[in-house]
C-alpha cells in the first residue's frame, strides 16, 4: 500500500487540494463520451444475451437503478445489470453474498453488470475514471468518520479508478480515501491510461469483484 497520506488523523484534517485543469476536463469529456458511444456498440451482443440470462434465472427487471453521490454531492441514479434476487435488503456486500444469483456471480466477476454507467458517462453524471460512487447512506456514516471523505467529490465520479485497481472493496474507507485523493492530486492523461491499462488487467484476471 503506497502511503500518500502519513495517518488517518492527516486524512480527517485534510484540506481542500483540487485545482480547476479546464483543458484536461474539457478533453476528458471528450474522451468519455467517445469511447463511452463505442464501448456500447462493442458490448451490445454481451448485454442483449447477459439481459436475457438474467430474466431466465430469477423474477424482476434486468436494470438495477439505484442513488449515488456525484460531483459537488449532487445525487443520481446509477444503472448496472441486476445480479441479486429481487426485493433483497440492501447493504453491503459481502463476499460469497448470498443475495447474488448464479448469473450475477459471473457478471460481477467479469464486470459486466458495469456495463450499462457507460449510459452514466453519456449523461454526464459519470466519468470513466474517478472515485467510486458511494450511496447516499453510506456516504453520510463515512463522512462521520473520516471528515475529509467527501473530498472525493471534487471531481466527477468514475466507473474506474485509481482505488478500484489498486484493491477496490478490499481496501478500508481510510485506505480508499488515500488512493482517491492521490488521483485528484495528480489526474492527467498519463495517470488515466495507466488505470485504464490496470482495468483491463482487473478485468481479465477476475480479480476484486463481490
Amino acid at each position: 500500500m503506497l502511503d500518500y497520506l502519513s495517518s488517518k488523523e492527516s486524512i480527517s484534517g485534510i484540506k481542500p487540494m483540487y485545482k480547476h485543469m479546464s483543458v484536461y476536463d474539457s478533453l476528458k469529456r471528450i474522451f468519455d463520451i467517445m469511447l463511452s458511444i463505442v464501448g456500447l456498440l462493442i458490448t451490445f451482443p454481451i448485454l442483449l444475451v447477459t439481459v436475457v440470462l438474467i430474466v431466465l434465472e430469477s423474477e424482476g427487471g434486468w436494470l438495477y437503478k439505484q442513488q449515488r453521490v456525484g460531483i459537488n454531492g449532487s445525487v443520481f441514479m446509477i444503472y448496472k445489470l441486476r445480479t441479486m434476487y429481487n426485493n433483497c435488503s440492501e447493504g453491503w456486500t459481502e463476499r460469497n453474498d448470498p443475495r447474488i444469483t448464479m448469473v450475477g456471480r459471473f457478471i460481477r466477476k467479469t464486470r459486466i453488470d458495469e456495463i450499462p454507467q457507460l449510459v452514466n458517462v453519456l449523461k454526464g453524471d459519470m466519468s470513466l475514471i474517478g472515485p467510486r460512487p458511494e450511496r447516499p447512506l453510506f456516504e453520510s456514516m463515512i463522512v462521520k468518520e473520516l471528515h475529509g471523505f467527501r473530498e472525493r467529490t471534487k471531481v466527477k465520479p468514475g466507473i474506474t479508478g485509481w482505488a478500484q485497481v489498486n484493491g477496490g472493496y478490499n481496501l478500508s474507507h481510510a485506505e480508499k480515501l488515500e488512493m482517491d485523493l492521490y488521483y485528484i492530486r495528480n489526474r492527467s492523461f498519463l495517470l488515466d491510461a495507466k488505470i485504464l491499462l490496470l482495468t483491463f488487467i482487473v478485468v481479465i484476471a477476475a480479480k476484486g469483484a463481490r
